[in-house]
């Protein structure tokens, strides 16, 4: 069995979640950061993180860790983690692609006593069922007896600077007893506030799964409030106010539910129970009701200005924020562009301010040219989509100055005081 004090590193994907995680393990032992991506490989080796987890003064700290992009620098690695994104495809079903095309790479340098540790969001049972079948055909050696595996989910709240890698509670788990033991103290290394070793992968797989399942339900309960006391003419906010007074009130807001985990992990635990003959009540329609809001938001905004006797055909809007999360540039499933589509319906003009941002990256994505600069007197509406400091700084006056003297202004993260806007989700 492996020994730590010869472990070297390969961690394979660079993104939110791989570059943080090498970084702190690059401060005790020895790293290769893995990514496909060269001019990511190129940027970080220059000392830029472009996503902001990883400051640059941090990157210096790393002094064991090197980039590559070469797949002969993960010869001498014995111990591989998989950080790569799991997203789903059009019909939002699973796409474990890049899961098996990083293990076909591993696969391919894989030695006897290996192991390989993956952290990214599955369904319980992919790890033994979809991925070591890879390693195995690949490498021609045999599971548990050649080489081992573990299952750690990732925890990291992008563009969280309070939560880290190192004060985020850890799940483990391995293939063995033995490897579960070494991959426990692995991540010991590194995480200040203890692990939490599961009893078997398909546990851990599990557990991470469901976090964000949980969640997701939660938020979309608010979210039909939300539309149910709007019918009302209730302020969703007061009320919400108003019953978080009580202890056991869990103070969950309405919103655009996306991201890299919330508005994707149900769709593989749903994938997963209808595999094997169970259809999902309550988590399908959470998800179903939290991926509507984008054409809610839409279509209110669309019944305001009608109401406004702004004409809604050929119409300019502007959209305040395109990430998925205020305050850090990702914008991996972002729900906003639901928005944008939905009003490019109406025959609306839609126009994408997002200061975080790169302008290439939301190119290439969505096929959006964000404008650096709103041209104040503009536009028919304005929607605060994203709760960026840069949008709370402005205030109202600031903000209304971007429309046209009558424009409908509508604040969808309660950035603004109630009276303030003409609109609130």
């Amino acid at each position: 069995m492996l020994n730590l004090k010869d472990a070297r590193l390969a961690v394979i994907g660079l993104g939110y979640v791989g570059l943080p995680l090498a970084v702190e393990f690059g401060k005790k032992l020895s790293v290769v950061g893995f990514d496909i991506n060269q001019p990511r490989i190129d940027a970080l080796t220059a000392g830029h993180d472009s996503t902001l987890e990883v400051s640059d003064e941090e990157l210096k700290t790393a002094t064991r860790l090197s980039y590559s992009a070469t797949l002969a620098d993960l010869e001498a690695c014995n111990i591989f983690i998989v950080t790569v994104p799991t997203p789903i495809d059009e019909h939002r079903q699973p796409d474990l692609t890049p899961l098996i095309k990083a293990s076909e790479t591993i696969g391919k340098v894989l030695k006897r006593g290996d192991i390989v540790i993956y952290e990214s969001t599955v369904y319980p049972g992919a790890t033994e069922e979809d991925c070591v079948p890879v390693l195995e055909k690949i490498s021609g050696l045999k599971f548990n007896t050649d080489f081992f595996a573990g299952y750690s989910p990732e925890r990291i709240n992008p563009g969280d600077k309070e939560h880290r890698v190192t004060s985020i509670k850890k799940v483990t788990s391995g293939s063995t007893p033995e490897v579960a033991d070494l991959v426990d103290a692995l991540y010991n290394q590194i995480i200040t506030v203890g692990t939490h070793k599961a009893p078997s992968i398909r546990v851990a797989e599990a557990a991470k799964v469901i976090e964000n399942t949980q969640r997701d339900v939660n938020i979309a309960l608010i979210n039909e409030l939300a539309l149910i006391f709007n019918k009302m003419g209730i302020d969703t906010e007061a009320v919400l106010q108003a019953a978080g007074t009580k202890w056991n009130f869990l103070p969950f807001r309405p919103g655009l539910v996306g991201g890299h985990c919330i508005g994707v992990d149900p769709y593989y635990l749903t994938h997963k129970a209808q595999a094997i003959g169970y259809h999902p009540e309550i988590i399908l329609a959470g998800r179903r009701l939290n991926d509507s809001m984008g054409a809610y938001v839409a279509s209110q905004l669309v019944k305001a200005m009608m109401k406004q006797r702004i004409h809604v055909d050929g119409a300019r809007v502007l959209i305040m924020g395109l990430t998925f999360k205020e305050n850090c540039p990702d914008l991996r499933n972002t729900k906003v562009v639901d928005i944008i589509r939905e009003l490019r319906e109406y025959n609306v003009n839609v126009d994408v301010h997002d200061p975080w941002i790169d302008a290439a990256e939301a190119q290439h994505e969505y096929g959006l040219a964000p404008v650096s600069q709103p041209q104040p007197g503009l536009y028919d509406g304005i929607i605060l989509a994203v709760a960026h400091s840069q949008f709370k700084a402005m205030g109202e006056q600031a903000l209304r100055a971007l429309g046209k003297p009558l424009h409908v202004l509508y604040d969808l993260k309660y950035i603004l005081p109630k009276e303030a806007s003409d609109l609130r989700l």
